[in-house]
């Protein structure tokens, strides 16, 4: 039988069979051998056993991998940001979006908690990533605002939720579904940070072949698979101003004859962005270094 495996808790894995029949199953002692650890979204070969159980015994090459969280085949990244309480952490939405032009997946902005922007902070964010070529959604979870315009952006995929805590992944999850499967997280008063309340990664199914995905390790975000020098290929207004680079091997830091930093001088590229970038650089760049010594 096939399946996908929607759930993975202490090597003991929840898998959905074409019809959406849910079975709980255990992996054979070759993927140990071989080096293979079925994860979350892996396509399978499955054996039924007694009422509701079922053994692992193939699993379909990976169109995609992530490595922290451990997940396959997701189709799909969303992007939550909050506009308070968390406050809005572009560095890390940043990171998050040159992963995902690494790993060439979609990806969708979700500008959360709209009712809590008193400042018109989103009015900016949205104007840097929509001119970037970045799909936005703005919703209000809680009210159940942009929650359809959401819904229709994830059938027929598996996406993955982002973010940092306390930004509304539970809630919004749980507006989508109309009901309460995830369990929502508190802002801590004192710090002003959220609480991650999820513990393991899980599918949930929309409808059929439409899955969204609730995470543990992405406010974590680990983005080290990419090296710095090839940083800028990942910023997606970047690209083409790569080009206009004298040098070759440009960093696009120091170097005066570069084409990104031109283009950042008559206003094609947001200052704000650059400047994240030159951050996210010289932490690769040191982690880089770092493991030479």
């Amino acid at each position: 039988m096939k399946g996908t495996i929607i759930e993975n808790i202490s090597n003991l894995y929840r898998l959905a069979d074409e019809d959406g029949k849910i079975y709980e199953a255990n992996a054979r002692g070759k993927f140990k051998q071989e080096e293979i650890i079925p994860v979350v979204g892996d396509k399978v070969d499955f054996t039924k056993l007694e009422e509701g159980k079922a053994v692992i015994e193939e699993i379909y090459p990976r169109k995609l991998y992530i490595k922290r969280p451990k997940m396959a085949n997701i189709t799909q990244l969303i992007f939550v940001v909050s506009s308070n309480d968390p406050k809005p952490d572009l560095l890390m939405l940043d990171k998050s979006l040159a992963f995902a032009e690494f790993i060439k997946t979609k990806t969708i902005i979700v500008l959360n908690k709209i009712d809590l922007d008193k400042k018109s902070e989103f009015e900016q964010i949205k104007n840097i990533y929509e001119k970037i070529g970045y799909k936005i959604i703005e919703t209000n979870a809680k009210k159940g605002f942009g929650i359809d315009l959401l819904k229709d952006e994830l059938k027929n995929n598996i996406s993955a939720f982002s973010g940092n805590s306390g930004v509304g992944k539970s809630t919004l999850i749980n507006s989508i579904f109309k009901t309460n499967i995830t369990q929502e997280g508190e802002i801590s008063k004192r710090n002003k940070r959220g609480k991650n309340t999820t513990t393991s990664t899980k599918l949930y199914e929309i409808e059929k072949n439409s899955y969204i995905a609730d995470t543990p390790g992405f406010s974590t975000f680990d983005i080290s698979e990419i090296e710095s020098r090839n940083l800028a290929k990942y910023f997606k207004e970047f690209k083409k101003e790569i080009e206009r680079c004298e040098f070759v091997d440009c960093t696009h830091i120091k170097e005066e004859e570069c084409g990104i930093k031109k283009a950042l001088t008559l206003g094609k590229i947001s200052q704000d962005r650059y400047d994240r970038f030159c951050k996210i650089y010289h932490e690769l760049k040191e982690r880089e270094d770092n493991k030479r010594w």
